[in-house]
């Protein structure tokens, strides 16, 4: 089946491919009426990540709208159908849960292997000049920070230590 053959009242075609340039997407989405079907060929034509689908799923249902895909029979009126979105809601958690554990499995790696992680240090010569000032006394905190780059509290952290 097609759109055409859907019986759709309009159809959008969008120009661009680029999920933020998907302009007629967006007005179409914006003249939506409670009851109107948003009918694509693929959830790719509507989303192109989880969490941009779970967006376009929300503003769909902001309006009291459906969704219908062809290609994956997915019809959000339909009963079979009507949990999708909690669906994709815990997909995107699960991606979530799944980046966060790698992202923390590959710093305890490369912690444990002698990298280190984290925001890159302040060069040694800008705090040392830093400290140097602040010792004198003759410069303002913000005179430190313009001459060195060095904010307070960085400066107060490493004279803690």
């Amino acid at each position: 089946m097609n759109l055409l053959e859907s019986r759709c009242d309009r159809i959008v075609k969008e120009e661009h491919f680029s999920a933020k340039r998907r302009i007629a997407l967006h007005e179409m989405i914006n003249h939506l009426q409670p009851g109107d079907a948003v009918m694509v060929l693929k959830l790719y034509s509507l989303a192109d990540s989880t969490r941009h689908l779970m967006e376009m799923l929300n503003l769909i249902d902001e309006k009291q709208a459906s969704l219908c895909t062809l290609h994956e029979g997915i019809d959000t009126n339909t009963e079979a159908c009507a949990n999708f979105k909690s669906m994709v809601s815990h997909l995107l958690d699960f991606q979530s849960d799944v980046i966060s554990e790698k992202t923390r499995q590959g710093m305890y790696e490369a912690k444990r292997n002698g990298a280190v992680t984290g925001r890159p240090r302040k060069p040694d010569e800008n705090v040392k000049r830093a400290i140097t000032m602040y010792e004198s006394r003759q410069y303002t905190l913000a005179d430190i920070k313009n001459e060195t780059g060095i904010s307070k509290s960085t400066l107060y952290r490493y004279l803690e230590n």
